[in-house]
């Protein structure tokens, strides 16, 4: 009876694991659709064929999540499973099927983005854990997976990047990571704990441009010379 008791345990355990690993795989394909989607979209802004915004697409979603697994010293995840260039191409073709009824709201290329900044900012702190790294460095290696491949692509198309201006971006995952942090210390199950933390990523986003709610910004110091000069 003990045997069969001990047995019951485990295997709940390990199908209390599996879910979990399974949410934060969906989790991770639907950060790729979003951000492959917002950056087919800013491709598209660029007039760009179907090959270069696929690329574009693909580089947006796959970007913060190389730059990680370089830092990890793991191979690159889209190395060892070809959905997410997969995924990408579903989102190349959702784009140009369905443009008008996923574009039909002004703000749905913000929404877009939000929602895969917060998906793999969780998904980045998740692995990042998985490889017995402390929690600020979790953070950090969360933050980069959100935030690089919108770099990267900002770059290829010749913009500033988001995250260097005084939107509320970088931050935002951040303080996801923070939520994160506080739910896995307080032994909520991983599920809950990934979603509550993208939430939190996604919701700062969307109040912080609601409200206008930026970082302040340096000035040059030319500007504050001349400005010095005329109060003179």
């Amino acid at each position: 009876m003990a045997f069969m008791l001990t047995t019951l345990n485990r295997a709940g355990k390990i199908m209390i694991e599996l879910s979990a690993q399974d949410f934060t795989r969906i989790l991770d394909l639907l950060g790729t659709f979003a951000f492959a989607v917002s950056g087919i979209r800013w491709a598209a802004n660029k007039q760009f064929d179907w090959f270069g915004a696929y690329v574009i697409g693909l580089v947006t979603a796959i970007g913060g999540g190389t730059t990680r697994d370089l830092l990890l010293n793991a191979p690159p995840f889209w190395m060892q499973n070809a959905s997410y260039l997969i995924v990408t191409g579903i989102a190349l073709l959702s784009t140009i099927v369905f443009r008008t009824q996923l574009f039909r709201w002004g703000r749905a290329l913000f929404l877009f983005d939000s929602i895969g900044l917060g998906l793999f900012t969780v998904v980045g702190i998740g692995k990042s854990l998985e490889a017995g790294l402390p929690f600020w460095v979790c953070i950090m290696m969360g933050t980069i997976t959100g935030t690089v491949g919108g770099v990267i692509r900002d770059v290829l198309l010749n913009e500033m990047p988001l995250l260097f201006r005084k939107d509320i971006y970088a931050l935002a995952c951040i303080l996801g990571g923070i939520v994160y942090m506080i739910s896995y210390q307080y032994d909520l199950s991983i599920s809950i704990t990934e979603l509550l933390a993208a939430l939190t990523v996604i919701l700062i986003r969307i109040v912080a441009v609601r409200y206008h709610i930026q970082l302040p910004f340096l000035n040059p110091v030319d500007s504050e010379r001349g400005s010095r000069h005329k109060k003179e």
